[in-house]
C-alpha cells in the first residue's frame, strides 16, 4: 500500500492517524464493507510488520456501526473504546467562550437553557454552535427555546439527520416513540435499547431507558408517526 511503501519508512517513531467522523462512511456499504475491514487489517499487521507497529489509530464515530461486518473483519471492537458523556454547564459555557460565541452578558442564560433543552448532548450542542455564530446575537433566549424542537430551529439540521437514520429502521421508531411517550423508565429489547442508546436518543440506567433529552422527547412526539406506539406497551 501506499502508506507502507512510502509514508512508513519516512517515520522513526509513532504515527498517530485520526479518522474523524468515520460515521459518514455508513450511508455507503459497498464503501465501508471493504475500507473498514481494511483498516482492521492494518491494525493486526502491526503485530508482524515493524513498520505497522508504530502506527496508533484513532477513530471516531457518532452512531452505532450499522455496517454489517464480521467480527474479525471490524475496526470498532479492537482497542480501547471511550464513549464522550454529556457537556455539563461549565464545560458547555468554556466552548461558547473557545468558539466566541456571541452571547454577551446572557452567556450564562444561553448556556443554561442549552443544557436544560439538550442534556448536553455534545452532537446536538455542536451543531447549534454554528448557528448560534451566525445569529450575532439576535436570538434571543425565549426564541431559542421556542424554536429549538422544531424544523426552523438552530438543532433543525441535526435533528433532521437523526430521523433520517432512523427512517430505515421502523422497529427502532417503534422503540422510540414507547420511550418517549412513558412519563416513566421503561424496558426495551436489549438489541433495540443499544441501538437507540448508541444513536444517543436514550439514556439507560439499571435496563431502563429515558429521552436523553427534552430536546428530541419533543421533536420525535411531533415528527415519528403516532400509530406506531402500539406495538409496544
Amino acid at each position: 500500500t501506499y502508506l507502507e511503501d512510502y509514508v512508513l519508512p519516512l517515520v522513526d517513531g509513532p504515527l498517530v492517524i485520526a479518522l474523524d467522523e468515520v460515521n459518514e462512511l455508513f450511508q455507503y456499504p459497498r464503501i465501508s464493507a471493504e475500507f473498514l475491514p481494511l483498516l482492521r487489517s492494518w491494525y493486526e499487521d502491526a503485530r508482524e510488520i515493524q513498520a505497522w507497529s508504530r502506527v496508533r489509530w484513532i477513530l471516531s464515530h457518532a452512531t452505532e456501526v450499522y455496517v454489517p461486518l464480521q467480527l474479525h473483519q471490524s475496526p470498532f471492537n479492537v482497542g480501547l473504546a471511550l464513549r464522550l458523556h454529556p457537556f455539563t454547564l461549565a464545560q458547555v459555557q468554556d466552548l461558547a467562550c473557545r468558539h466566541q460565541l456571541p452571547l454577551g452578558r446572557r452567556s450564562r442564560w444561553y448556556s443554561e437553557a442549552t443544557v436544560a433543552v439538550t442534556g448536553g448532548e455534545l452532537s446536538a450542542w455542536a451543531g447549534a454552535a454554528g448557528a448560534l455564530c451566525l445569529a450575532q446575537g439576535d436570538l434571543s433566549l425565549e426564541q431559542l427555546i421556542e424554536e429549538a424542537p422544531t424544523q426552523a430551529g438552530i438543532y433543525g439540521d441535526h435533528l433532521r439527520e437523526l430521523l433520517a437514520a432512523l427512517y430505515p429502521h421502523p422497529d427502532l421508531q417503534v422503540a422510540l416513540r414507547y420511550v418517549i411517550e412513558s412519563a416513566e423508565p421503561v424496558a426495551l429489547e436489549p438489541i433495540s435499547a443499544y441501538r437507540l442508546e448508541s444513536l444517543g436518543l436514550v439514556n439507560l440506567s439499571k435496563n431502563l431507558l429515558t429521552p436523553s433529552c427534552e430536546l428530541y422527547r419533543q421533536y420525535f412526539l411531533r415528527f415519528l408517526p403516532p400509530s406506531l406506539s402500539s406495538t409496544y406497551g
